[in-house]
């Protein structure tokens, strides 16, 4: 898509919807080569961060014929290399461009969407920005590092009518569809416990001994920090080792699961216009309760990656939760596989070499492409996003107090505590 077809793009892709199911729908004369989908149709994307986690996404998104990735931006320069080969060697062009300041890309004016895959510091700012520039977001979790990040963020989403996607992609992953569908329909009775694992939370902020910082052309160091607050260039820093480090790791690593499994809970207990209010930190658990009665409990999981927990009924993969009515009950995770009682419960989950791994994103980013089309809510729209990650952010900032914590679904914030309302919020560094 041009600068010049700007003014209809937009029109054309909300009134296209049904040539995005596959190609042979579209009629032959707007297709291009080989049955794909014409230039001046494509939805145009925009790459911010491209680490590990983004490359597994955008070799999703990539198959989508009626996607363009047509830039990256990343700070660092090998990063921003293996992007562009990897898109390039897709397409079979040269035509991915790249950058280091993520400003420049989306100031582009034919580009309509971005992935934000930065560390979490950047999330919510790069969101927003992007958002501002006109651009329709998908955003990795966690979105906001803050619970006032994650205010902030679906406010401007609303405000600059974005669509927006939450990088929560087991809510379009049909193992965890199913146990939530059980928990709505009654099928379990009357629900009033659910489970969701996360990591064993770590609080910390060490700074690593101080190396010689590299050209801002290599490494730019004073973006990659961002908002964060300053500290001397580290390269363990820049290849993950940021994760756990308060200034730049959101809720003490809590959030690294519990923005999916708190996130399903809230889902299964339909409370995706509220949240927990109280949070009560204990020994290996907090225990958060909700108005209609109904307790979460969050396990913290020590078990090695990959094998079975002794919180949970099977070696389930990560990220299990268990949703337990007066009647039955139903554990599942990333292994696709549902464990259910009563039995007969279970009669139609699919077999084995048909279950969708809870990684797999393709079917959570169709949906963001889709609604970019319809306008439509996406199904972690910033709404979703903003109650499930401040319950996560809540039971963090328990966790951190050591003592349990009220909270106003409503006000978002904590009742007559000054304490824990500071930790909602945190200083921003001038980085620009």
């Amino acid at each position: 898509m041009s600068e010049r077809s700007q003014p209809s793009r937009r029109s054309f892709l909300q009134s296209s919807t049904a040539a995005i199911a596959a190609a042979t729908i579209l009629p032959a004369h707007v297709l291009g080569r080989e049955q794909t989908t014409a230039p001046s149709e494509k939805i145009t994307l925009g790459v911010i961060g491209i680490g590990p986690r983004c490359t597994y996404d955008l070799k999703a998104m990539l198959q989508f014929p009626d996607v363009q990735c047509v830039a990256i931006a990343d700070v660092q320069a090998r990063r921003r290399d293996a992007g562009k080969k990897l898109v390039d060697e897709h397409y079979k062009n040269s035509d991915c461009r790249l950058y280091n300041d993520f400003r420049e890309l989306i100031d582009r004016k034919d580009i309509d969407a971005v992935i934000v895959a930065t560390g979490d510091r950047w999330h919510a700012a790069a969101s927003i920005l992007a958002a501002k520039a006109g651009k329709d977001v998908y955003s990795e979790k966690p979105c906001g590092i803050t619970i006032e990040a994650c205010q902030q963020l679906a406010d401007t989403m609303h405000s600059q009518q974005r669509v927006f996607q939450a990088g929560t992609q087991r809510r379009s992953v049909p193992n965890f569809q199913k146990a939530v569908e059980l928990a709505h329909t009654g099928k379990l009775g009357k629900l009033h416990t659910m489970h969701a694992s996360v990591y064993i939370p770590v609080l910390d902020n060490t700074w690593l001994p101080a190396q010689k910082t590299p050209s801002k052309q290599e490494v730019d160091w004073n973006l990659w920090l961002g908002p964060a607050a300053w500290r001397p260039f580290n390269q363990k820093y820049v290849d993950g080792g940021w994760r756990g480090q308060w200034d730049f790791d959101s809720g003490a690593r809590l959030l690294d699961w519990g923005a999916h499994t708190i996130d399903l809970c809230q889902w299964a207990n339909q409370a995706d216009n509220t949240m927990p209010i109280s949070y009560e930190p204990q020994e290996k658990t907090i225990v958060c309760t909700y108005a209609n009665g109904v307790k979460l409990i969050v396990d913290f999981l020590e078990t090695p990656f990959g094998e079975r927990s002794p919180q949970y009924i099977t070696r389930l993969g990560t990220c299990p939760v268990r949703f337990i009515g007066d009647e039955g009950w139903v554990e599942t995770g990333d292994s696709g596989e549902l464990v259910v009682q009563p039995e007969a419960l279970a009669k139609d989950q699919p077999p084995a070499e048909k279950r969708v791994k809870g990684l797999d994103v393709s079917v959570h980013a169709r949906d963001f492409f889709d609604c970019i089309r319809t306008r439509g809510k996406t199904a972690s729209n910033p709404d979703v996003m903003r109650r499930s990650h401040i319950a996560s952010h809540a039971a963090a900032i328990a966790w951190i107090l050591g003592r349990k914590l009220t909270f106003d679904p409503v006000s978002e914030s904590f009742v007559n505590d000054p304490e824990a309302n500071l930790l909602c919020s945190r200083p921003e560094r001038h980085w620009a």
